[in-house]
C-alpha cells in the first residue's frame, strides 16, 4: 500500500459508516423526488459542491438491487462516473455488480434513465480523469492513497 495512504482507510468502522451514509443518502434522494441529496458538500466539495446522481446495479450474488449516492461529469449524452471508494484497497460493490449487469438505471434529480455501462478505456480515462479532477479534486488524492487503478465508467443511455 502506499505510504501516504490514511490510517484509518481500512478500519471495519469506515466501512460500516461508508454503507450505512449511502443507504440513508438514498433514501433521502429517492424520498425527496431528488430534491435534496443532489450535491456532495465534502472534502473538495466543500467549496466546491459537485452534482450527485443515485446509480442503481443489482447484486451479482444476491439479485437485489440496490442504489449508490455517485458524483458525476457529463460528457456529451454520456455520464462519469468514477469507482474511487475513497481510495479503498478494493473495488466498489457497484462497480463489480455492473461489470456482471452493466443494463441499469440512473436517476439524477427526480428524473430515472435507463443507461448502459462501461469501462473507460485507457485512452478515454486519460481524457477524461483531468475533467473528473477538476470536477472534485480529491479523486487525485484517492488514487494515490491506492495501489488499484480506479477505474473510470461510462454510463450511456440506452
Amino acid at each position: 500500500m502506499p505510504a501516504n495512504r490514511p490510517p484509518g482507510l481500512d478500519s471495519p468502522i469506515t466501512k460500516v459508516i461508508l454503507k450505512y451514509g449511502s443507504r440513508a443518502q438514498s433514501w433521502v434522494y429517492r424520498r425527496s423526488g431528488g430534491r435534496i441529496g443532489t450535491t456532495w458538500r465534502i472534502g473538495a466539495g466543500f467549496r466546491k459542491p459537485v452534482p450527485t446522481l443515485l446509480l442503481e446495479h443489482r447484486g451479482r450474488k444476491s439479485g437485489k438491487t440496490f442504489a449508490a449516492p455517485l458524483l458525476y461529469l457529463r460528457s456529451g449524452e454520456d455520464i462519469i462516473v468514477v469507482a474511487s471508494q475513497g481510495g479503498a484497497a478494493n473495488h466498489p460493490q457497484w462497480y463489480r455488480n455492473l461489470l456482471v449487469d452493466p443494463d441499469t438505471h440512473v436517476q439524477i434529480g427526480p428524473e430515472r434513465t435507463p443507461v448502459r455501462a462501461r469501462e473507460a478505456t485507457d485512452a478515454e480515462r486519460a481524457e477524461l480523469w483531468p475533467r473528473l479532477v477538476e470536477l472534485y479534486a480529491d479523486f487525485d488524492s484517492y488514487q494515490s492513497w491506492t495501489d488499484r487503478k480506479i477505474p473510470v465508467v461510462i454510463l450511456s443511455p440506452r
